[in-house]
């Protein structure tokens, strides 16, 4: 099972309990990272794409692969890396283990943990699935299925180009998402609900390095949803507009979305 353990953010001293995702090996197995129970997390500051994944050893087939480092987006804004203990390929130690075609009946090929538990779908939602986020068009292909999992049809790229990040649309929603290294301003949300408002749409903003308190402040007011894309590419809530959003899903036609 995936392991869980309790982390503090540093910023804002709350408590949170991290739940390690797991992934699929090509092998049918499902692994999740090992964590360091010792190690504190720490923020991430400069980000880049090559120090966001970390090795990880099937147990099964002894096949390395290369996951997302486990992060963790705290509602104060701030990302937290969660440390993990790598491991490195051991032939011996993987053909000491039990091959699926020897596995208990119907455990060769477990079903895999799609998701942490935070995005629990309502009951009339499937699970949500990811789609891992190694570049910034991946970044856009998880927030489209994001959104489509919530119930919004139509998405496209959006008519107007925001000033920072790549413009989605669909039907009565205007989505902004962030695939750079910084944190978010709050010019960045202004312009979006400004955009938005234009066109008579709800919107909403995916940043993969979270938002400046500023930012987090301006859309509190403003009633904007702010999500934390993690590179597991599960978008993961920063205020109540954005839990709204995760619980309720897109507006019934003829309905604006919930505001905070």
């Amino acid at each position: 099972m995936p392991e869980s353990v309790p982390v503090r953010c540093p910023a804002c001293r709350r408590e949170h309990v991290y739940t390690a995702p797991a992934y699929p090996c090509a092998c049918g197995t499902p692994a999740a990272p090992r964590l360091d129970r010792v190690a504190a997390p720490v923020v991430a500051g400069h980000r880049t794409w090559g120090d966001e994944w970390i090795d990880a050893v099937c147990a099964v087939c002894g096949r390395l692969n290369h996951w997302p480092r486990p992060e963790l987006g705290c509602p104060c804004g701030t990302v937290l890396r969660i440390p993990v203990l790598e491991t490195h390929p051991d032939p011996a130690g993987a053909r000491a283990q039990p091959s699926p075609a020897h596995a208990e009946p119907g455990a060769a090929h477990p079903e895999p943990r799609a998701r942490p538990e935070s995005l629990d779908p309502a009951p009339s939602r499937r699970a949500f699935q990811p789609h891992a986020v190694r570049t910034a068009r991946d970044a856009v292909t998880a927030t489209a299925l994001y959104l489509r999992w919530l119930g919004y049809g139509d998405i496209r790229r959006a008519d107007q180009r925001p000033v920072n990040g790549i413009g989605l649309a669909a039907r009565g929603l205007l989505a902004q998402v962030d695939p750079t290294a910084r944190p978010a301003a709050p010019r960045d949300v202004e312009c979006l609900w400004l955009t938005a408002m234009t066109e008579s749409a709800d919107c909403v903003h995916f940043s993969l390095a979270g938002y400046t308190d500023a930012a987090r402040a301006c859309a509190d007011s403003l009633g904007v949803p702010l999500f934390v894309l993690d590179l597991a590419g599960v978008p993961q809530p920063v205020n109540d507009p954005a839990d709204a959003l995760n619980t309720d899903g897109a507006p019934q036609p003829g309905r604006r979305a919930r505001r905070g």
